[in-house]
């Protein structure tokens, strides 16, 4: 019963969401260390945007598209997901070229783009603690 109360969904996603930021650092690392490597191509990770669009899919779930199923072997048209299932994806960014040699790192992104990281990754630390605290508090005996 308490594993499935709202307190801990939000935990739950919040670890998740340090996971990420923990996944987006390593990324941004290795994009800062092939800075000059001819013909790299940097990544980056898509987490937010899929974890959106499964949100509003549970908060809309009439904008669902009907199928009438007839048989075992049809194929629906919507496969319901739940927010657990939501992973992080690497993706390469093969469409800019930031340099002749083909390499698209630009160092000054990659520093901001590590300073947002650090930031939200220190919110969600905080945030958790916070929520583990108060947890603690209502536990403790009176």
């Amino acid at each position: 019963m308490f594993e499935s109360s709202s307190t801990m969904r939000i935990n739950n996603l919040m670890e998740k969401a340090l996971d990420v930021e923990s996944l987006r650092r390593k990324v941004i690392a290795n994009n800062v260390a092939n800075v000059d490597v001819p013909h790299f191509k940097r990544s980056e990770v898509n987490f937010e945007s899929e974890l959106r669009r499964v949100i509003t899919e549970q908060r809309n779930p009439d904008n669902r598209l009907p199928a009438i199923l007839t048989n075992e072997r049809h194929i629906p048209f919507y496969i319901p997901r739940e927010i657990e299932s939501v992973k992080p994806r690497i993706n390469l960014d093969y469409n800019t070229t930031a340099r002749n040699d083909g390499n698209n790192v630009d160092i000054e992104k990659e520093i901001v783009d590590s300073a947002k990281n650090q930031l939200r990754y220190n919110a969600y630390i905080t945030m958790l603690n916070n929520s583990y605290r108060n947890l603690k508090n209502v536990m403790r005996p009176a």
